[in-house]
C-alpha cells in the first residue's frame, strides 16, 4: 500500500470517509425503521440473527469501528443492548445519538493519528483511517441482509440506492388515488 502523509489521511477522512458515513446513515435508519414491530424475532434460518439483533449489530459495529479510529485501538468489550432499546425506533434513536458523537470525535483526530496502525482481533492491522470505509461497508453488507429479512417477514423494503419495488408501488397507488 502506498504511504500516506498525515495530510492525505485527513483528506481521505474528511472528503471521503465522513461524507460516506453521513450519506449511508439515513438509508440504514430507513431499513431498520421498516422492521415490523411484531416481527422483531423474525429470522430466515435458525442459525441467523433475529431482525432486531441484526439491527443492533449494524449500529453497534459501525460505531465500534468509528470509535476505534478515534481512540487508536479497538475496545471489544461487548455492548449489551440497554433495556430501554426495545423497538426499531429505539435502535434508531441510539444510533443517531451515538453516531453523532462518533462523527464529532472523528473530526478532531489528527492526520498523524489517522496513520497509526490499529489491530482488529488479530485479523487486520491497518492504518486507522482505513477502518472508516470498512465501517461503512460492514453496515451496507448487513443492511442488505436486513432488507432481505424485511421482504420475507412481509414488510415493505424502503428505497436504498434507487426506488424499491415497494416504494414504487406506494407511489403509484398514491398517484392513482389522487387521480380518482
Amino acid at each position: 500500500m502506498a504511504t500516506l502523509s498525515p495530510e492525505q489521511a485527513a483528506l481521505i477522512l474528511h472528503a471521503v470517509g465522513l461524507p460516506a458515513v453521513r450519506a449511508e446513515h439515513p438509508v440504514t435508519r430507513s431499513v431498520i425503521a421498516a422492521i415490523l414491530p411484531d416481527r422483531l424475532d423474525y429470522r430466515p434460518d435458525p442459525v441467523a440473527r433475529t431482525a432486531f439483533d441484526l439491527a443492533w449489530h449494524i449500529v453497534t459495529a459501525e460505531n465500534r469501528f468509528l470509535e476505534a479510529v478515534a481512540a487508536g485501538q479497538f475496545d471489544l468489550t461487548p455492548w449489551e443492548r440497554p433495556a430501554s432499546v426495545r423497538t426499531p425506533a429505539d435502535v434508531i434513536a441510539w444510533y443517531d445519538d451515538r453516531l453523532g458523537r462518533s462523527v464529532e470525535r472523528l473530526k478532531t483526530v489528527s492526520g498523524e493519528d489517522l496513520l497509526r496502525t490499529i489491530d482488529f482481533r488479530g485479523i487486520l492491522q491497518w492504518q486507522a483511517v482505513r477502518f472508516v470505509p470498512l465501517a461503512v461497508s460492514h453496515s451496507i453488507h448487513h443492511r442488505g441482509q436486513l432488507s432481505v429479512y424485511l421482504r420475507s417477514m412481509g414488510a415493505a423494503v424502503p428505497s436504498i440506492y434507487g426506488e424499491s419495488y415497494d416504494a414504487r408501488r406506494a407511489r403509484e397507488k398514491k398517484a392513482g388515488a389522487a387521480g380518482s
